[in-house]
Order: structure tokens, then C-alpha cells, then sequence
């Protein structure tokens, strides 16, 4: 039964294909009429709101590179220097740690 339907309207279709001419009629309700005024409207709308942005966002400043002063470098670098000198006493206390346990460790032998 589908089958049959299909058929039928592709035949429609294939008919309708080969009616299309100078003379043909198109017949379109108010309402599709005025749903394709508002696709084209909004489209359009679209369209000058994106080019205004565009040209909006041309007139923006660009950002500046960031200058990095003398005191900024100075605490990046003391605090760089502090984290190695805490590593440094985290790999001292872990040293003595492991002497230790490697002394309880002889004793249980």
C-alpha cells in the first residue's frame, strides 16, 4: 500500500516537473506569502546587525602587550627562589626519613 503511494506521488511530481513552462501558475496563500516577507526580513535584519558588529569591532582598540614591570619580575622571582629553597628542605627531611626507615629496617633483619 505504501509502496503504491510513493509511486503515486512521484508520478505527481514527475508530471508536474514536466508542466513547468512560461504559463504555469503558482498558487501561494496570504500566509505563506507572509511567512516568507518576515524569512527575508529577519534574514536581511541579520545580515545588517552582523556588518554593523563587524565594523564596531574594527574601531576597538587592540589590546596592548602586557608589560611586565621590574617589581613584578622581582616577585615572580623571589617567589620562584622560595619554592626551590622549600623544595630543598622537603628532599632534606625526606632523606632523613628514608635513613631512618632504612635503620628499622637492618634492625628487623
Amino acid at each position: 500500500m505504501a509502496r503504491f503511494l510513493i509511486r503515486d506521488k512521484l508520478h505527481n511530481i514527475l508530471k508536474m516537473a514536466k508542466e513547468l513552462n512560461e504559463d504555469t501558475t503558482l498558487k501561494l496563500s496570504i500566509k505563506t506569502l507572509a511567512g516568507i516577507a518576515v524569512l527575508i526580513f529577519t534574514l536581511v535584519g541579520m545580515w545588517f546587525t552582523l556588518q554593523a558588529d563587524i565594523a564596531d569591532a574594527k574601531e576597538l582598540p587592540t589590546p596592548a602587550d602586557p608589560e611586565i614591570t621590574r617589581m613584578e619580575y622581582d616577585m615572580k622571582d623571589q617567589l620562584i627562589r622560595q619554592t626551590i629553597m622549600t623544595t630543598q628542605e622537603d628532599v632534606k627531611e625526606l632523606k632523613e626519613d628514608m635513613k631512618r626507615i632504612e635503620e628499622k629496617i637492618d634492625k628487623l633483619r
